[in-house]
């Protein structure tokens, strides 16, 4: 027998390409039955392809539903960056806006002091222990503050420069405790009232006007401002508004709760007052008692 008819593995692939090529020869013939094993290999074929074609096209689906999560994943992450930018932006446009109003406020009253020579200043420190007592600004004597100068903000005094180095100076405010922590006011009605801001009651969070003669009609709402006299304070400076009114210790003078114009508590911006108006004569603070008596 020749070599090649040995060959099993030869052979039996041989008759498998015969008898491939015998279905395919077959299955193009049109308008036949089916053979028995082409029936069998068409059922065969079907068979596997509905075992195998849903859990392939489960898993297709799940790695197409993988992947579309991931972009909504970071189509949302990429969204909230947006979104947190833009609160940034609306908080930064809401501070500019307050800062614009301040700066707007202190032009005007810087406006209405033309009869004197206005420095602008902002706070730059404060303590904590002694929030209501003093701040410290970023003007000094090289900016021509000196010692005593009146200060304030756009809305009211809030106190006087208590020591002034080159490039910087702090202020006492008025609600610092400090008996010699005085200014000299008044209150302007139909008859000038004048008394001593002296004091400031924390609990309240109000000024304390005392030495008001007890024939002065006083009442809630009436303004008080600086009086002028005593040499650091201009006149007029708006001081608060009058909220209670009571009998000192003694009975002898009235003592009223003045309202603050200005905001201890929070102070930005600054006006130190350089003067440069004539100063009123200096009277006594008891002029106004003296002049209520003589009515």
């Amino acid at each position: 027998m020749p070599p090649f008819f040995m060959n099993k593995r030869l052979i039996l692939l041989l008759a498998s390409v015969i008898l491939l090529v015998a279905l395919i020869g077959f299955s193009v013939k049109g308008n036949r039955e089916l053979t028995w094993p082409e029936k069998f290999v068409k059922d065969s074929t079907g068979l596997f392809q509905s075992v195998f074609h849903k859990p392939a096209q489960f898993i297709g689906g799940t790695f197409e539903e993988i992947a579309a999560l991931k972009d909504t994943y970071n189509e949302n992450q990429y969204l909230k960056s947006r979104i947190e930018k833009y609160a940034t932006l609306d908080a930064e446009v809401q501070r500019l806006r307050k800062e614009n109003g301040k700066l707007r406020e202190d032009l005007g009253a810087k406006t209405n002091l033309s009869a004197f020579k206005p420095i602008i200043g902002t706070m730059i420190a404060r303590n904590p222990d002694r929030w209501y007592e003093y701040i410290t600004l970023d003007r000094g004597t090289k900016n021509g503050v000196t010692e005593d100068m009146a200060v304030m903000t756009s809305k009211g005094l809030i106190g006087k420069i208590k020591s002034a180095d080159a490039y910087t100076s702090t202020v006492q405010l008025l609600s610092a405790q400090d008996r010699v922590n005085q200014v000299p006011a008044v209150v302007e009605s139909d008859k000038n009232i004048f008394g001593l801001i002296a004091g400031y009651d924390e609990k309240r969070e109000m000024l304390l006007f005392r030495n008001i003669n007890t024939s002065m009609k006083i009442k809630k709402g009436d303004k008080v401002v600086t009086a002028g006299n005593g040499g650091v304070f201009p006149l007029g400076l708006a001081i608060g508004t009058v909220e209670d009114v009571q009998p000192d210790s003694y009975g002898l003078t009235k003592m009223a709760y003045v309202k603050p114009a200005a905001d201890f508590y929070d102070v930005e911006n600054v006006i130190i007052i350089k003067r440069e108006a004539p100063v009123p004569p200096e009277g006594d603070v008891s002029d106004g008692a003296a002049e209520g008596e003589a009515n």
